[in-house]
């Protein structure tokens, strides 16, 4: 790999998130005027417009999908479970508050990639397909490992849940949670279970589109988690785990997979909660 602290190879970084605000902000600032930003500016802003623009089209098309065009397929009976669209409302302003700080950890993610204090690379060519496989695969742990035990600890320690995690627990029922409740959280808590993806970037060579990739894709996974519609794909951490995290508060703290609860021993399966219904 090249020398990835010299001031050629960081630059190479410098261009690509120019790139990205010029697609971004190009469009909707006047001619260049968000060129003459300072560039923490150009980079939040771009993040937020980026997010809420992912927020919103992942939420009204899974709400669409869900409650609408396919509601006899996945609500037949129980119509009653669609969540009101006042509750939907009051998500989209929690998760709209918290948005302007939520922007901010791109953007210091951004900045430390900038600057080389990361272990990022620019190009996948720099290492390989197959080691920016294995890179990624370590990466994936990672964040879910830290994003398991900041969502116990937020839990556990009572502190946090009073002042942080609470405001997100008040979605507790099927009729309650829908797809806009995924970001609905203070802000400070979103991004304490989101950091996780920040710190990886300490300890493993990351492709620097593949982190902010799936730094953004958190809006379109957190939307899904939130549907209640158990998806049934072992291993993967659906909404039928995450429903019963929202209604029991001790189980299924994971992310994208059950792994760390079955290692942990908070694992609750929903087909097992199912059978024991009836």
């Amino acid at each position: 790999m090249t020398n990835a602290s010299s001031p050629e190879y960081l630059r190479q970084f410098v261009e690509e998130t120019d790139w990205y605000n010029e697609i971004v902000l190009g469009p909707i600032i006047p001619g260049d005027a968000w060129k003459r930003l300072p560039r923490p500016i150009q980079s939040w802003l771009r993040n937020y417009i980026g997010g809420t623009a992912v927020y919103f089209i992942t939420g009204l098309l899974w709400c669409f999908y869900i409650y609408y065009w396919k509601r006899n397929v996945y609500l037949p009976k129980d119509r009653d479970a669609i969540p009101s669209n006042k509750a939907m409302f009051l998500q989209i302003i929690v998760t709209m508050k918290a948005m302007p700080l939520y922007s901010g950890l791109p953007t210091i993610s951004e900045y430390m990639v900038e600057s080389g204090w990361t272990r990022c690379y620019s190009s996948i060519g720099e290492v390989g397909w197959l080691a920016h496989a294995v890179y990624l695969m370590i990466y994936l742990v990672l964040v879910e490992f830290g994003i398991y035990w900041m969502h116990r600890e937020l839990h556990d320690i009572k502190p946090l849940y009073k002042w942080l995690h609470a405001k997100h627990h008040i979605y507790n029922k099927q009729n309650t949670l829908s797809p806009f409740a995924g970001l609905a959280f203070h802000p400070l808590d979103g991004i304490l279970q989101a950091v996780s993806h920040v710190i990886a970037l300490f300890l493993v060579p990351t492709h620097f589109l593949s982190h902010m990739a799936l730094l953004f894709c958190e809006a379109v996974w957190t939307a899904n988690v939130h549907d209640c519609i158990h998806g049934k794909i072992w291993p993967i951490m659906g909404a039928g785990y995450h429903t019963i995290h929202h209604t029991t508060y001790r189980h299924n703290y994971g992310h994208y997979t059950i792994w760390m609860d079955w290692m942990f021993g908070t694992l609750q399966d929903p087909e097992e909660e199912f059978i024991k219904a009836k």
